[in-house]
């Protein structure tokens, strides 16, 4: 373990271009949008963003040196370019594994990286656990296992203490009454048929993780956080894996499955004011998982942006590059 320090820090490569665009077709509903840049003869890797419900964005492609990697970056079902937006049919971790392995396999590579943050981190220990034999490393932000405990923690009772303000807009939607299960009433309203309460509940829930995700306060807040489109697809998504507990067999499924992937090489960065993925769950994936390399951020919350993040995801790109 290392803590990182603030002085020497690097930003993000230039921008890029991707090489190839287009949609997947899964057979099941969903056309899935990709994107590759980057070496064409690079090092393959796979980019798993946030949310669930969330997108890739342009800023994503620079945390790696374009000239060492080949980088494919993918809206996951339901979510930003891919179609049908917001679509929650066919929509689980697993069927969002065998879209990266048929990317993987369009792709033409035997193994590839996995980059991911939040719920990317997620996604990608599960892929490991359900394919390490085509994982050459992982390359993890924000560590999240989708354990109740996690879920309570920012959706019920503990993330609230240290955002009361933001909080408050948080309940506003939720009468008083159903204010036991906030999962479970915002849930029903994201997936219900009254338009208007879906877009009040999809934006205070899109706010709420807004106002959380940065020490920075508002100014580390992605600006389509405030857009209703984005926030039905992010905040519906999110609801629908919360509440299906991730789709594992068990509540803390992912840190059992830790020997199936431990000798893959790993590269973990967390902040260490991280609310909305608290710093104990990366602690306790490291502990069961010493082989990993894990950086803590001293002074940076969980957004991917914050300049303490940049520099160890970059740090950790050009490593596992030499790999």
């Amino acid at each position: 373990m290392t803590v990182s320090q603030t002085y020497g820090r690097r930003t993000l490569y230039p921008d890029i271009e991707p090489f190839e665009t287009g949609w997947m077709t899964t057979g099941d509903g969903h056309e899935v949008y990709y994107e590759t840049c980057g070496a064409k003869d690079g090092r393959p890797c796979v980019v798993l963003h946030g949310g669930p419900g969330g997108a890739t964005n342009p800023t994503m492609r620079r945390f790696f040196d374009p000239s060492r990697w080949r980088v494919t970056l993918f809206d996951q079902r339901g979510c930003g370019k891919s179609r049908p937006t917001a679509s929650l049919e066919n929509n689980t971790t697993w069927t969002l594994i065998e879209d990266i392995e048929r990317l993987r396999e369009q792709a033409g590579v035997e193994k590839w990286a996995v980059f991911g943050g939040s719920w990317g981190s997620t996604l990608a220990l599960a892929y490991a656990a359900k394919h390490p034999e085509r994982v050459s490393a992982l390359i993890l932000r924000g560590i999240f296992l989708l354990t109740e405990r996690e879920v309570r923690w920012f959706y019920q009772d503990g993330a609230s203490y240290l955002f009361p303000d933001a909080w408050e807009r948080f309940l506003a939607p939720i009468p008083e009454a159903e204010r036991g299960d906030l999962l479970a009433a915002y849930h029903r309203r994201l997936t219900g048929s009254d338009r208007a309460a879906q877009i009040e509940a999809a934006c205070a829930w899109s706010q709420w993780e807004g106002d959380t995700l940065s020490i920075r306060g508002p100014d580390g807040r992605p600006a389509k956080f405030a857009e209703p489109d984005f926030a039905v697809a992010f905040a519906r998504l999110e609801s629908h894996y919360f509440v299906n507990k991730g789709f594992f067999p068990s509540d803390g499924w992912l840190l059992d499955q830790v020997p199936r992937f431990r000798r893959i090489p790993a590269y973990i960065v967390q902040g260490r004011f991280d609310v909305v993925t608290p710093i104990e769950t990366a602690w306790k994936l490291t502990k069961a998982w010493p082989e990993a390399v894990f950086e803590i951020v001293w002074d940076a919350g969980h957004a991917s942006t914050e300049p303490g993040i940049i520099d160890g995801l970059l740090r950790a790109t050009d490593a596992a590059a030499r790999l």
